[in-house]
């Protein structure tokens, strides 16, 4: 089975605030049929898609014919199980998305791979497979190791896996085609953006330093749209990643565009036509 190209819906976060059935529409038309909203479902209102909730999406999609392939959520103590999974259900999706953590040293990191656990163990008997979701801190050494790979040590293949995303994974100044190599059998979503040629230095361990505290704060300023590129119109080798992701069996690769200088419903246009051209070769 050939991978199925996706779209992570925060991508167009500011577009659904103004006009959620309007931005399906557009993002239909662009030719997307697999989505992956991010939302929050420990307390509160869930809000699925800008205002729209688990029910109306359903059935805005069921009529564009795009479906909820998984759903960012975030999961912790606070988190109520009863509905996270019926939300999961009621959406049609499949799997669990834990979006980030952060990690102080590798008696955390080892920690926090036990509570994935115990997530990935409430998913599974519900019918949801679990996944985590790397951004750059995570390819931080802590005591010769990686984060990544101390949560790929320490986590059960049964009950966690990864969605890769190649972009992050390049800025903590790893190989992302390495990493999709060494996650065979445990990564079928990734997630892939591009990097622009005035993005500097590449690897932000370069600028906060190898051994910083990576918290929310150092995350926030990379979040600027200088760093982002629609893929195909940055430096990755994404035709190389494709082939990389075709070897490791990756299932469903999505566009996620944290930031853009661009309209959000352009930028994931461009990013759609010059997907499908590699996905074609």
């Amino acid at each position: 089975m050939d991978m199925k190209l996706g779209l992570q819906l925060f991508s167009v976060r500011a577009s659904l605030e103004r006009d959620a059935v309007g931005t399906l529409e557009q993002i239909a038309t662009i030719g997307y049929t697999h989505l992956q909203p991010a939302v929050h479902t420990a307390e509160g209102t869930d809000h699925v898609a800008g205002p729209m909730g688990a029910a109306e999406l359903r059935r805005r999609l069921d009529a564009f014919g795009m479906d909820v392939q998984s759903v960012h959520a975030r999961v912790d103590e606070r988190t109520d199980w009863d509905r996270l999974v019926a939300l999961n259900h009621e959406l049609g999706s499949a799997a669990v998305v834990v979006p980030i953590a952060f990690f102080t040293d590798r008696a955390s990191a080892v920690a926090y791979a036990g509570r994935l656990n115990r997530h990935g163990d409430a998913c599974r008997k519900h019918g949801l497979r679990f996944y985590y979701h790397n951004h750059f801190h995570e390819f931080q050494v802590l005591d010769g190791q990686t984060v990544m790979d101390l949560l790929l040590e320490h986590t059960d293949p049964d009950l966690v896996s990864f969605e890769l995303d190649t972009y992050w994974a390049a800025r903590g100044g790893a190989d992302p085609a390495a990493w999709l190599e060494k996650l065979r059998g445990r990564c079928d979503l990734v997630h892939q953006k591009d990097l622009p040629a005035s993005a500097r230095p590449v690897n932000w361990f370069d600028a906060f330093g190898n051994d910083a505290p990576i918290t929310m704060r150092e995350l926030l300023q990379t979040q600027r749209p200088e760093q982002f590129a629609e893929i195909g119109e940055g430096t990755m080798d994404v035709a190389g990643l494709v082939a990389a992701m075709r070897r490791a069996g990756v299932a469903y690769v999505f566009v996620e565009q944290d930031m853009t200088a661009r309209d959000e419903i352009e930028s994931v246009r461009i990013s759609h036509r010059n997907m499908v051209e590699l996905l074609k070769r």
